[in-house]
């Protein structure tokens, strides 16, 4: 039998509706969630991103202050606007969109958030309250991943989770989480990389697979153990002449021939994708309330 598919762009929705009611709800008590966004040039993929989260604010009734600023802009100027957001109360949320341009420290600006403001949850003291188990922002597609695992009734409590990938972004922080003890954690975690010897094999053990290695076809229909869950984070471009864009996206999993041996999966795109834009707003909404005593 195929395996279910989780439709990230479902529990993204569900989510979302959840916050808008928050957020009405925090507007009440006269605080509107704010997103201080910062894009540095005019990357095609960083501007579509950056559009997407501020039309996702408008649609929850959240307050977004962008900032689009040209690629010569200074170090010096973009911490200056960092710490005018850090200081300025409307302001419940930090994101500078990366890569920024090579003239400028990406280490320095993120350590200039406050972290109270990162919502990206990617300043190391957040990085470091999640290891520890102490309330933080969790980094947002690794969350993201967690809610879709919680929302699809995938039981995560003594599975054994195999993690394909390393990232700061991705790997490291899932890890992290599934092992914590609470509610989408108490897992077994097996972490993986592209210098794993005999990767199948440990692959083959997995009750969950997190594919976030960021390479086609990684996992394959005979590394799957029948019935895993299979939570596939790549997002590839490969060439396809039958596109407009002479492009398709795919993940890291080969997706038609693991649906046949897996019990859930989800798509590429359409799945994880959609989750990462709304946790940052769920990371948001949380830094409102925290404003006002509530988290």
């Amino acid at each position: 039998m195929p395996a279910q598919i989780i439709h990230g762009k479902e529990i993204a929705e569900a989510i979302r509706a959840e916050l808008k009611t928050e957020v009405v709800r925090l507007a009440t008590k006269g605080v509107v969630p704010g997103l201080g966004v910062i894009l540095v040039g005019a990357d095609p993929a960083s501007t579509s991103y950056v559009t997407a989260k501020e039309k996702t604010c408008a649609e929850l009734g959240m307050f977004s202050d962008d900032n689009r600023l040209p690629a010569e802009t200074s170090q010096a100027d973009l911490l200056a606007l960092v710490q005018r957001m850090n200081e300025d109360p409307k302001i419940h949320g930090i994101l500078v969109q990366l890569p920024l341009p090579k003239h400028i420290d990406e280490a320095a600006v993120l350590l200039a958030i406050d972290p109270d403001k990162d919502v990206d949850g990617f300043h190391p003291v957040n990085v470091g309250k999640m290891v520890v188990g102490e309330k933080a922002y969790l980094p947002c597609t690794p969350h993201g991943v967690i809610q879709m695992l919680l929302r699809s009734g995938v039981e995560t409590a003594g599975a054994h989770v195999v993690v394909v990938g390393r990232s700061n972004i991705v790997g490291k922080p899932v890890a992290n989480m599934l092992i914590q003890k609470q509610t989408g954690g108490n897992a077994t975690v097996t972490v993986c990389h592209t210098r794993t010897k005999d990767l199948a094999h440990h692959v083959r053990q997995a009750d969950i697979i997190i594919a976030a290695a960021g390479r086609p076809n990684t996992i394959t229909a005979d590394m799957v153990k029948p019935g895993a869950v299979v939570i596939d984070v790549g997002v590839n471009r490969i060439e396809d002449a039958s596109k407009k864009s002479g492009f398709r996206l795919v993940g890291d999993v080969d997706f038609d021939a693991v649906a046949q041996v897996a019990s859930k999966i989800t798509p590429v795109p359409g799945g994880v994708g959609p989750m990462t834009i709304t946790m940052l707003m769920w990371n948001t909404v949380e830094s409102a309330k925290r404003t006002l005593g509530e988290a």
